[in-house]
């Protein structure tokens, strides 16, 4: 099964660190019994989940969903630990995690997307990293940035004689695990010291951490000196300046729909729809996915029916609102197979 994916554009509040979304009622048309879900993780999805809340809704009314962006790391603990009735991750659920989960789990891919590198050098318009200089600055090798590596990636640019300010993120993030995933792949060095995770092994001496998509760009917007990774909507919502980052083509891109999009076009998706997105042959290099995590067991029928038709519409007409809110789609026919194991396995 292919991934491929279409231009969005999406409306993100940047602001929250914590958002909490209501869903409208989406049980069934006709049912006159309420039910609420609730759910926690991800804050790459949650403008997305905003929208859907506002739209859904509009077909069912007699349902509603509570969501909190507290993190993917929170997400996945509190599907774990049985405190949601679902969870919501950027980087998929590991084998030792999903084993934790005595209902069972599922994951349900809803969207994709990129993760920018974002700076605040003053006077500098445009910045290229290779694949050597991003993972050397992120590693704590690369300090300055007139450094020669970099000098040599952005001949003509005015670098300025000025210590790199390290950005990362304070809470367990699946935009860290996607970002530290890419440059776990492309450098030995960076997988040796810091590693692909949520809570990635930052060795930097003083980086600044920020919670959350927002902390960090709000981190990286006041700090001169500064380079962070967000989601991209976040850098275009703070007006952040995004470097180029060198594909495994050797082509210098810059982060954007369009080359993002690319980048996913040939990812296959196995049964359990678990994909770990490390350096895509084309397009925009940072790249990942986001997931619902479902049960398979809920307390009662009504609980297990309102997840189904929350995952049914997310998968269905909610990937119609995919487009307009710059996130990608999820191919119709994974989501089709997506819907079949949920209604299947879901009791």
């Amino acid at each position: 099964m292919k991934f491929s994916t279409t231009v969005l554009n999406r409306v993100v509040s940047a602001s929250a660190l914590t958002a909490v979304v209501a869903f409208g009622p989406i049980f069934t048309a006709n049912s006159q019994q309420a039910q609420t879900i609730n759910g926690a993780g991800a804050t790459f999805p949650a403008p997305l989940y905003e929208r859907y809340a506002r739209e859904v809704k509009k077909k069912y009314p007699n349902l509603g969903v509570n969501y909190q962006a507290v993190g993917s790391g929170a997400g996945i603990r509190q599907v774990i630990s049985g405190t949601v009735d679902f969870g919501a991750s950027d980087a998929a659920m590991k084998d030792d995690e999903i084993a934790k989960v005595k209902n069972g789990v599922i994951l349900v891919p809803t969207a994709g997307g990129a993760v920018s590198v974002v700076y605040n050098i003053p006077g500098v318009k445009e910045l290229k990293l290779s694949r050597k200089t991003l993972p050397g600055i992120f590693s704590g090798q690369i300090t300055n940035w007139n450094d020669a590596q970099i000098k040599a990636d952005n001949p003509g640019v005015n670098l300025p004689n000025q210590p790199i300010k390290v950005v990362v993120r304070a809470d367990s993030s699946g935009t860290s695990f996607i970002f530290s995933n890419h440059l776990t792949t492309i450098s030995p060095y960076f997988k040796g010291r810091i590693g692909a995770s949520t809570t990635p092994n930052w060795t930097i001496p003083n980086a600044l951490k920020g919670k959350g998509n927002p902390g960090v760009a709000n981190l990286v917007n006041r700090t001169p000196g500064a380079i962070g990774y967000v989601e991209y909507q976040y850098a275009q919502t703070n007006k952040l300046s995004s470097a180029q980052v060198q594909n495994k083509q050797g082509q210098f891109v810059a982060p954007s729909l369009q080359s993002a999009n690319e980048a996913l076009s040939n990812v296959s998706f196995p049964e359990n729809y678990r994909v770990f997105v490390g350096d895509p042959t084309q397009g925009y290099p940072i790249v990942g996915l986001t997931w619902l995590l479902v049960y398979k067991n809920y307390p009662n029928a009504a609980k297990g029916t309102a997840v189904k038709n929350f995952v049914n519409w997310v998968l269905t007409d909610g990937q119609q609102i995919n487009d307009d809110l710059n996130y990608t789609r999820i191919p119709a026919p994974v989501a089709q197979k997506v819907i079949q194991t949920v209604n299947s396995a879901i009791k």
